[in-house]
């Protein structure tokens, strides 16, 4: 502790040049932590929007129509069907449930009050396996599906526009002039990484949709999407391969023959992006390391300096019995000092300015103790591999040159 304290009086001998030469390790480690921040806010982020969609989720599309050449919309195909999501739940091993999906926009009203809204038309399944989770009521059943009953589920902001604050369950809408019963209203999850609201929607049964409120083509039993998901993340490839499998099988497809089908695995997408995020957030934190090593290069700089301004000191303690281990402790730890003071300072500056970002911009930070402690480990690094040099070069005086020096 003694080191310590000697090598704070001799910084504090010269606060001005102490202060600047902490500056660049204040700004480095103060940058690190703000870009690792903003870099793992944006990568929470990415995952958030993407288990949005389910856990192990597989999403089944129709092949865009090809007409004289020219290839539709993705999802715009007829090939899908009702009987296609229940073979599927019933015929494989490794898929846990299924959920068909048709989707269509409609003017809703109640009362005096009328809203533009998405209508969803799916099975109870649906809810496990997109995630999501109702505030009030219940989701309508499959006796509900099979007999294309008009009830349906409202999203938080379906419910806040017609209803303000009364209690919307059990309650008639009219959706395209055709009464539904509320049977239970979905909790608020707020907008997506997209700014698309995801309460905005109303549920219905699938087959209420395509029979009153979804315009197909030539097939009313079509489905515009089938949400597949599979038991564990380990199974997705082999869900993938038995729905392509059975949807071949179903649509009589002979080898050769291209799907009338398209296959998307979104787990691997969100793995891809979490990836990709993750490396963003590593790029920003080496890319703000850089201002670390120039810091650490003016600690360096200072110290030579101040081993040439303080040679005749040197010279008065290697003569009164200090050693050359003695002299390089206290520059090293002249050094160390100065790295981790800046060190310190640097942290809460990161900390303030991540906080900073995200009430000014709206940009989510995550600050990871992970990343306090490294840019804290650092700093020490740095103070100790730039302090190294002048503490040596301070040793290695000689003591009676040293003593003649003015």
């Amino acid at each position: 502790m003694e080191i310590v304290k000697t090598a704070l009086r001799s910084l504090m001998g010269n606060r001005t040049r102490s202060i600047l030469t902490m500056l660049g390790i204040i700004i480095g480690v103060g940058a690190v932590i703000t870009m690792v921040a903003i870099g793992r806010g944006a990568a929470q982020q990415v995952e958030g929007f993407m288990s949005g969609f389910g856990a192990n989720l597989i999403i089944v599309m129709p092949a865009p129509p090809n007409s004289t050449g020219a290839r539709g919309a993705a999802g715009s195909g007829e090939s899908l069907t009702l009987e296609d999501s229940n073979s599927l739940a019933s015929e494989t091993f490794s898929v846990a449930r299924t959920a068909p999906e048709v989707n269509a926009s409609a003017q809703v009203i109640y009362g005096n009050s009328n809203w533009n809204t998405s209508i969803t038309g799916s099975t109870p399944d649906i809810l496990p396996v997109r995630t999501w989770e109702l505030e009030s009521g219940t989701c309508f059943t499959e006796q509900d599906v099979r007999s294309a009953a008009k009830v349906c589920v409202i999203g938080k902001t379906v419910a806040t526009e017609l209803f303000g604050y009364s209690d919307p369950l059990d309650a008639n809408i009219r959706i395209r002039n055709i009464p539904f019963r509320i049977v239970g209203v979905m909790k608020a999850k707020g907008a997506n990484s997209w700014g698309q609201d995801q309460d905005d929607f109303i549920l219905v049964p699938v087959t209420t949709a395509q029979r009153r409120l979804v315009r197909f083509g030539t097939r009313v039993d079509a489905v515009r999407r089938i949400n597949v998901q599979a038991k564990t993340r380990e199974e997705v490839d082999t869900a993938t391969q038995e729905v392509r499998s059975i949807l071949r099988q179903r649509h009589k497809l002979t080898e050769g023959v291209e799907d009338d089908f398209q296959i998307r695995d979104l787990t691997q997408a969100m793995e891809n992006a979490s990836n990709t995020a993750n490396v963003f957030s590593m790029l920003l934190g080496a890319v703000a390391s850089i201002s670390l090593l120039v810091g650490g290069i003016g600690i360096m700089n200072i110290m030579l300096v101040s081993v040439s301004e303080r040679t005749r000191e040197i010279g008065i303690r290697m003569a009164v019995g200090a050693r050359p281990a003695n002299v390089r402790v206290q520059f090293l730890t002249e050094a160390v000092v100065l790295s981790l003071l800046g060190g310190a300072i640097g942290i809460s500056g990161g900390v303030a300015v991540s906080k900073l970002v995200t009430q000014i911009f709206s940009w989510p930070t995550v600050i990871s103790m992970q990343s306090v402690i490294i840019a804290a480990g650092f700093s020490a690094f740095v103070g100790v591999l730039f302090g190294f040099w002048p503490a040596w070069k301070a040793s290695n005086l000689d003591p009676i040159d040293a003593l003649r020096t003015e």
